[in-house]
């Protein structure tokens, strides 16, 4: 027995000891990987600078050397920013070792309004009389057709398709499967438009709903079709005609109808680059990745200024509490503005927006502290693809705000949900309950039974009270009139381009023209920029990688192109409260 007892501690305290050194031995790759992470990268001579588009891009992209670390697979992919990629464009337009562009094109949509802020930047890049070529080998997605308009060449492999179809909006009603569950989501809401409660309590979109969402993808739709038509000299009319008859899904239909330029393979889409920087195609061509070539020191250094402009990115749901790195906290926005509002070598703020909105309560935390600093210094708003409902409500008290004409904006209406689930407690699994209280309604909100009617009409006291809120900042800081905020109000969802000529944006732009406002307003020649918020600390990353985000990772590996369906669910489970939220989960394509 004392043998056995004795093997069996050697064995665990082998095993410990063992695992102190492979935790160390990471730990040590880890801490190499963030030093070669530091280091300046260098390009050679005729080099092209790689674009992968069709991948998730934020909005602002990681400093950290773990940023696309991969601990399941082992691997790391980086993927930059968008605010990255921009600077990388302009940088590499005055680089005389950087020849050209090439993007090479994926199936993962970034958001229409990200999409278009690249486009521009590369059309940028176009007037330093550098080529871009755009490439594709398996579906050219809609998104990354726009893109790659910006090029002066298309090209797919021969055998893969153009998906150039017009725009369709897709809503997920969930009222029968909640019927089937015994779980009844009981409504307040005000507005007419405001559809974000329609999959709980119908199995198809209202009229109004309809509508609104026939009324902005047109919209968006319009001015994609007016920009593809001016690069590639097809009519507006032809355009359509294509997208009705799917001409462009076989490859030879995209290339008789001019969608593309050539059918290339691989290898020919090499030669082809190597022609256009004057090599033989036996030469080396020396590739440039986007997020090597972040760490390529710049040839004309920006002189340093005490003057700083400070841009801080709002990206994902409106959140009680602190938050995290893909939600938006309402103290910590709060504590995060308010330190730049008080910082005096800050001149102005650009917040940049990405948000469906969230709760009522900490966009109203934010809010405050934005009105605040408008009050101090310039704040300039940028909207990527979603500053809708709540993520208009921190827009709201901007100096200035500025939209993509394909963003998703609007929204500006509330609603509430309480779920009872007494039959699915009672008849489903079994368990019955009793509640025993001091007043008639102190159990209230109760998942477990129907709202009465003392409690319905506090709800919509709340929902009215928080409507009439919402229209009154945006009536004050858009120096409109109560109705007529309310008119465009009532939940309606707006592209762009209509909120622009609605007079609930200032001008149609992106991130830089953001950023270039906010010095012309702050009166500022020279600048730095300050990013925020500060990225997570990169050892606190790999840590929760360890842990549940592992697990969250193989599930989400595991359900595939239903990924989005589980991530709108998790979404609903957070829907306490009072919310000011852009209607419904959408998924424009």
């Amino acid at each position: 027995m004392k043998t056995f007892l004795k093997y069996v501690l050697a064995t665990i305290t082998g095993i410990i000891i063992v695992s102190i050194l492979f935790m160390v031995i990471l730990l040590a790759s880890f801490s190499a990987m963030m030093v070669s992470g530091d280091k300046p990268a260098s390009v050679a001579e005729n080099s092209v600078l790689v674009l992968k588009a069709g991948i998730s891009i934020p909005d602002k992209g990681s400093k950290s050397p773990y940023a696309g670390f991969d601990l399941i697979n082992m691997t790391i992919t980086p993927a930059p920013g968008l605010n990255e990629i921009l600077h990388n464009l302009k940088k590499a337009a005055t680089d005389d070792k950087i020849k050209g562009v090439l993007i090479e094109n994926g199936m993962v949509p970034s958001g229409w309004a990200t999409t278009e802020e690249l486009r521009e930047g590369l059309k940028k890049f176009r007037e330093s009389g550098k080529f871009v070529i755009a490439w594709s080998d398996y579906v050219l997605m809609q998104e990354g057709y726009y893109l790659s308009t910006a090029a002066d060449k298309i090209y797919i492999n021969p055998s893969s398709t153009v998906d150039f179809k017009g725009l369709s909006g897709e809503v997920l009603f969930y009222k029968n499967a909640l019927e089937k569950l015994g779980v009844e989501v009981q409504v307040i809401r005000h507005g007419k438009f405001k559809g974000a409660v329609e999959p709980y309590i119908l199995d198809e979109l209202s009229k109004e709903n309809r509508e609104q969402i026939s009324t902005y993808i047109g919209s968006i739709w319009s001015h994609v079709l007016a920009d593809i038509s001016s690069a590639r000299g097809i009519s507006v009319e032809n355009l359509n005609s294509i997208a009705d008859n799917l001409t462009g899904y076989v490859a030879p239909g995209a290339l008789a109808s001019g969608l593309v330029d050539g059918l290339l393979y691989h290898d020919q889409l090499i030669d082809t680059l190597k022609i256009r920087l004057g090599l033989t195609t036996d030469d080396k061509i020396n590739m440039v990745p986007m997020h090597k070539y972040t760490r390529v020191p710049e040839s004309k250094k920006t002189a340093y200024s005490r003057k700083k402009i400070s841009v801080v990115y709002a990206s994902g749901s409106i959140v009680n509490g602190r938050g995290g790195e893909t939600s938006i906290g309402g103290d910590s926005f709060r504590d995060v503005i308010r330190k730049e509002r008080k910082d005096t070598t800050v001149k102005a703020i650009v917040l940049r927006v990405n948000s469906r909105g969230g709760s009522a309560i900490a966009s109203d935390i934010i809010w405050r502290e934005l009105e605040l600093a408008a009050k101090d210094k310039p704040v300039v708003i940028s909207m990527g693809n979603y500053a809708a409902s709540g993520g208009y409500f921190i827009s709201a008290p901007g100096t200035k705000i500025f939209a993509s004409p394909t963003t998703i904006t609007g929204s500006i209406g509330v609603f509430g949900l309480v779920p009872n689930a007494g039959k699915l407690m009672e008849k489903k699994l079994g368990i019955s309950f009793e509640t025993v209280e001091t007043n008639a309604n102190s159990d209230f909100p109760s998942v477990y039974r129907p709202m009465n009617t003392v409690e319905k009409e506090a709800m919509q006291r709340t929902i009215e009270n928080t409507y009439s809120d919402f229209v009154n900042k945006v009536s004050s800081g858009r120096k409109m009139t109560f109705n007529a905020v309310d008119s465009i109000a009532q939940g309606r969802v707006w592209s762009g381009s209509d909120a622009m000529k609605l007079g609930l944006a200032d001008g149609l732009g992106g991130l830089t023209a953001s950023v270039e406002e906010a010095a012309r307003l702050a009166g500022l020649d020279t600048y730095s920029l300050r990013e925020l918020p500060v990225s997570e600390d990169p050892f606190a990353r790999i840590i929760s990688q360890l842990g549940a985000e592992i697990k969250m990772r193989i599930l989400k590996n595991e359900l595939g192109e239903f990924e989005r369906i589980f991530d709108e669910l998790k979404e609903i489970r957070d829907l306490s409260g009072i919310q000011t939220r852009l209607p419904y989960f959408i998924e424009i394509h």
